[in-house]
């Protein structure tokens, strides 16, 4: 299947490969069906791209490659919701506002993507216990902390 994305224009995806939101993500609760896109196997980062419109599409990272110490606990609901059996299934991104330079460029620690990668389902929690994760972290990246 051929789909047109934000940033890398006209790619190909395989329908097995789609990923499902189904509350969407915040402010955006309509669109729920995304794939997820490599840029650069050496950098912790990725594209998340709705398959339903070509315009919505985010640069999201690893997070822990930017905080090691980053966590939080999922709920019973997420885990349902999820249709999480092993944790090992899970990979959790943020997403990114791109800046002009990549150092002045932050992610969003409040509010991370959680991806069950081997049911293909996907979820954007709000972190209530935030351990004062912020709106805006800085994009730094860890010495020896690629995914």
């Amino acid at each position: 299947m051929i789909i047109d994305t934000k940033f890398l224009g006209e790619t190909e995806i395989k329908e097995e490969d789609i990923l499902t939101f189904e509350q969407g993500l915040l402010g955006l609760k309509d669109v729920t069906r995304f794939v997820l896109q490599p840029i650069d196997e050496d950098l912790p980062l990725a594209i998340l791209q709705s398959v339903e419109n070509k315009e919505i599409g985010f640069v999201i990272a690893y997070p822990f490659a930017f905080k090691e110490d980053y966590s939080f606990d999922l709920s019973e609901e997420d885990y349902e919701q999820l249709k999480i059996e092993k944790i090992e299934d899970v990979l959790t991104y943020t997403i990114v506002t791109m800046k002009e330079t990549f150092q002045e460029s932050t992610m969003n620690l409040l509010a991370p993507l959680i991806i069950n990668m081997e049911k293909k389902f996907g979820k954007q929690i709000v972190l209530q216990d935030n351990k004062s994760y912020p709106l805006r972290y800085p994009m730094q990246i860890l010495e020896g902390s690629a995914e």
